[in-house]
């Protein structure tokens, strides 16, 4: 998540300094995309090796969903 905020500090810094149609400005944005995009999939697997073995998807996803209330 470090990458992140610190692609992030830069895409703000450069937009600061060259604005938002600036050639600089719109590569450090696709490669905080990036960052943001592998860190969601790396995420995504995490929490789905996480969710229970069960042969329907709705008692999963109910399941998941309410387990913060407990």
């Amino acid at each position: 998540m470090f990458a992140v905020e610190v692609a992030r500090q830069q895409l703000y810094d450069l937009q600061n300094k060259h604005g938002f149609g600036h050639a600089s400005v719109l590569k450090q944005s696709m490669v905080l995309d990036e960052l943001i995009n592998q860190y969601q999939y790396t995420y995504y697997r995490h929490e789905k090796s996480r969710l229970p073995k069960c042969n329907r998807l709705g008692e999963k996803l109910v399941v998941r969903s309410l387990a913060h209330l407990l």
